[in-house]
């Protein structure tokens, strides 16, 4: 498989990677962890050829057949969802489009010579299972979940979690032997989850994956790569057990320390009691000798510190009445079309509630409705007094300006606050000194949750709308939000697939579901 050699990434000053050499092995599923902004998708990106590195080797062998997932959809899919996905076999596709254009030579200027050609084609694309595709195709939509009906809709009316699905469709269809998979599990609700760690499970093939869900690392994981400040650590074993040899290995080397330096004290003691007598100073030389090469070995040990954990200070300007949302008989759609029917949802100052249900349920749709984005086709919907909403949209671009930099999207999405303060909340989610201006297009996804997430804390609302806002965000970062919600004294209103996050801090549960009436569920 691919073979990495002493590759060197840097960003200005910055190095992203430091001196990374790595034999990726065969059928090994491997994770990679590290904190936002770390370089884990750029290093996903420059296996994959999208992205230039400064130094250093990355081979491919010709057998290779790579199969990249990003983080977002195609902006310009294809008419329906079943051309969208048979897209995604590259080399069937080419072939067939050089079908297509033989058969039409064919038909316009016959020869012997444009006849033989169109066979030669005609034979590569039934060889390699051309005639096989759309119904290869059709199998792994089922597969994820979509319905035949669904086939010849257009994409772009999908949901943002099935448009996801639709990119999974378009890497399994083209069978790749080394799968990489930028944050997969980020639109999957759980069915999709479930069918997805199953396929990975049964994968044929070398697997590298970016993720920040623990589990889905724990049950994958063959490997671990961890990216930290330019350094690039392989570790054996899953998730659970890379934090066990990382803190295993951070005590050796404190302890390895720690004993250098109690040697280098005691020579110097002999060093200052006898440097200055005569039968003495050669051996005191020796031992300052001695002191340097301990000192030497000692600067050379490495100890891994934790990776920087976040701060998220949420408060409250004022307090909003007690019923903060009552919704009565609602139906939700687009275009006056329901795609959701006989909502019933109170919500009372406090509540910190889950929204829950598969893709294309409604659920995004319905806090949009909420902050007025979308009109309620009907029923009834009233904001309680005195409620302040702060939002967070599933897609960072529908709120962040790409050509500004990360403190003046704060400064531009809030008001009342000055650029020292915005800095401060910025540098409290890590996003420091030279950082904030740097320009959004160029910031990490978790990054680009971080700026979206300062604006909020900087309005102090009171009621809190966000919609999958762990996608993005690394665990520590993930983890920092849900403590910073279980402590805010506002009220939540959170879309999330994440088991973990929402059992944190969720005191209700509104589970979502087309064939029956929806019920806020009060958690114990």
């Amino acid at each position: 498989m691919i073979i990495v050699k002493d590759l060197v990434k840097k960003f200005g000053d910055r190095t992203i990677i430091r001196d990374f050499s790595y034999h990726f092995p065969k059928n090994t599923n491997i994770g990679i962890v590290g904190p936002n902004g770390a370089g884990k998708t750029t290093f996903l990106n420059i296996l994959a050829g999208l992205e230039e590195y400064d130094s250093g080797e990355v081979i491919i062998p010709k057998d290779c057949v790579l199969g990249y997932l990003p983080q977002n959809p195609n902006d310009n899919p294809k008419e329906t969802v079943l051309e969208e996905c048979i897209s995604g076999h590259l080399r069937l596709c080419e072939l067939q489009n050089k079908l297509h254009l033989a058969l039409k030579e064919l038909s316009e200027n016959y020869s012997e010579e444009v006849y033989a050609n169109y066979e030669k084609i005609e034979k590569a694309f039934s060889d390699q299972g051309g005639y096989a595709l759309e119904s290869n195709a059709k199998g792994v939509l089922v597969g994820l979940g979509f319905e035949t009906s669904q086939f010849d809709e257009s994409p772009l009316i999908l949901s943002g979690g099935w448009r996801m699905r639709l990119e999974l469709a378009k890497l399994l269809v083209n069978e790749p032997n080394f799968l990489i998979l930028d944050e997969p599990t980020n639109h999957l609700d759980l069915p999709s989850l479930t069918w997805l760690e199953g396929y990975l499970k049964s994968f044929r093939g070398t697997l590298l994956f970016v993720s920040h869900d623990r589990e889905f690392l724990n049950n994958l994981s063959d490997q671990i790569i961890h990216i930290s400040n330019g350094n690039v650590k392989v570790y054996n074993g899953n998730f659970d057990d890379f934090v066990e040899q990382r803190e295993a290995n951070s005590e050796f080397a404190k302890k390895q320390k720690e004993a250098l330096k109690r040697k280098q004290d005691h020579l110097q003691e002999f060093v200052d009691k006898f440097r200055y007598k005569a039968s003495k100073a050669k051996q005191a030389q020796s031992k300052i000798k001695m002191i340097e090469r301990l000192k030497e070995l000692e600067s050379r040990i490495d100890i891994e510190e934790s990776d920087q954990k976040p701060v998220f200070k949420m408060a409250v300007e004022k307090q909003s009445g007690k019923v903060v949302l009552d919704l009565k008989d609602g139906v939700i759609g687009y275009d006056g079309i329901p795609l959701n029917k006989n909502l019933e949802l109170r919500i009372i100052r406090g509540n910190k509630i889950a929204i829950i249900g598969t893709n294309g349920i409604g659920k995004s749709t319905l806090l949009k409705t909420i902050i007025g984005e979308i009109p309620l086709i009907s029923g009834e919907m009233k904001v309680g007094n005195n409620v302040s909403i702060g939002y967070y949209a599933q897609s960072q671009l529908d709120i962040l300006d790409p050509k500004l930099d990360a403190l003046e999207n704060v400064l531009k999405l809030t008001k009342d606050i000055n650029q020292q303060q915005a800095r401060a909340i910025l540098g409290c989610l890590l996003i420091s000194k030279d950082d904030v201006k740097k320009p959004v297009s160029v910031l990490s996804g978790g990054e680009k949750s971080k700026v979206i997430i300062a604006a909020l804390l900087a309005q102090k609302s009171n009621f809190l709308i966000l919609d999958e806002p762990t996608n993005h965000l690394d665990m520590s970062s993930a983890e920092a939000l849900s403590e910073a919600l279980n402590g805010y004294d506002g009220t939540v209103l959170v879309v999330s697939h994440n088991r973990s996050f929402i059992n944190s801090f969720a005191t209700h549960i509104f589970a979502m579901d087309k064939t029956k009436k929806a019920e806020l569920i009060g958690i114990e």
